[in-house]
């Protein structure tokens, strides 16, 4: 690996500090509402995808239990996103534990979206881009409602 476990880490939990300071800017009634054109969605929902990915691939490296499934579905106010942020990240963090950077090495067939052999790092890389690319969106979302979103560079 280019860098250690705990960087990797210190990253993805700088992206989510970040990811919760941009929930937190929109409006509630914003958040699971607005969309800007079809076919886009709210940022609550691209939040919810965000955090079904990483159980799914987290889980699946821990555990090898590989399953995506929509544990999120039932949050519907700001305050309950935030906590499912909250409480994905603690997962997260308790599955860190248990992966060996030769776990993280492992190259296995894309069990969910078809992207052929990957290692498990590349899988977490994808998954954190992911949470970029949606929290690029949601900053766009804002600017376009009126609100200046938080500072990119403050993690």
């Amino acid at each position: 690996m280019v860098m250690s476990k705990e960087k990797f880490m210190e990253i993805l939990e700088g992206n989510r500090r970040l990811t919760i300071r941009t929930i937190e800017a929109f409006p509630e009634d914003k958040l699971f509402d607005y969309s800007p054109v079809e076919p886009l969605r709210p940022y609550a929902a691209m939040m919810k995808e965000i955090l079904n990915v990483e159980r799914a691939f987290m889980s699946g490296i821990a555990r090898d239990d590989w399953e995506f499934k929509d544990s999120f579905s039932e949050v519907s106010t700001k305050a309950e996103l935030l906590t499912a942020c909250e409480k994905m990240s603690g997962e997260t963090r308790d599955m860190w534990s248990a992966i060996t950077e030769e776990r993280l090495a492992e190259m296995m067939e894309d069990p969910f979206f078809g992207a052929g052999q990957q290692s498990h790092i590349e899988r977490l890389q994808y998954a954190l881009e992911n949470e970029i690319h949606h929290r690029g969106q949601g900053y766009i979302y804002l600017r376009m409602l009126g609100i200046e979103p938080p500072a990119f560079y403050i993690r």
